[in-house]
């Protein structure tokens, strides 16, 4: 197996560089997916797909939490702490770091809806399931927990354990 280092050149350094940016993305994606899908599943009352396509407003607001969250994600992957100097397939599938973003990511999440819960059943003047009243209101909501996500899986990526 090749081993990835400083005698290697610097432009094979680089595309090795961008493909593993993309792997963690890719990966980030699918994440971001799994707890958009968590979400969906822990607050059915809220129709968020049905809701944000009412108005363009609350659409504009889901693309530009979408946005944020490759943003924060690209940017994670992008400045992860890497190690040159072992294999090419040990440099892509560094078990350790994918399994703090994971179980970042999913503490993280846990951590999230926990709270979102607890806030809901502190304040109960302020009914959360109203915001299904209004598309806008889902499109608020949502451009929050893309932009959640985005924070958490940038968390995971740059932590450097």
């Amino acid at each position: 197996m090749q081993e990835l280092g400083l005698a290697s050149p610097f432009w094979v350094i680089v595309l090795v560089w961008l493909a593993k940016v993309i792997w963690l993305v890719i990966i980030c994606v699918f994440l971001a997916w799994l707890g958009i899908r968590a979400l969906d599943a822990l607050m059915p009352y809220i129709d968020k797909r049905q809701r944000i396509g009412e108005s363009p407003v609350a659409t504009g607001l889901f693309i530009a939490g979408f946005f944020i969250l490759v943003g924060l994600v690209v940017h994670g992957a992008a400045t992860t702490p890497t190690v040159f100097g072992g294999s090419l397939l040990s440099y892509f599938f560094d078990f350790r770091q994918l399994g703090i973003l994971a179980v970042s990511f999913v503490i993280s999440l846990l951590i999230g809806v926990a709270i979102f819960h607890i806030v809901d059943k502190l304040t109960p003047k302020i009914p959360f399931k109203n915001i299904n009243k209004d598309g806008v209101a889902v499109g608020i909501y949502i451009f929050g927990y893309l932009i959640f996500f985005g924070l958490i899986l940038h968390a995971a990526l740059t932590t450097s354990l």
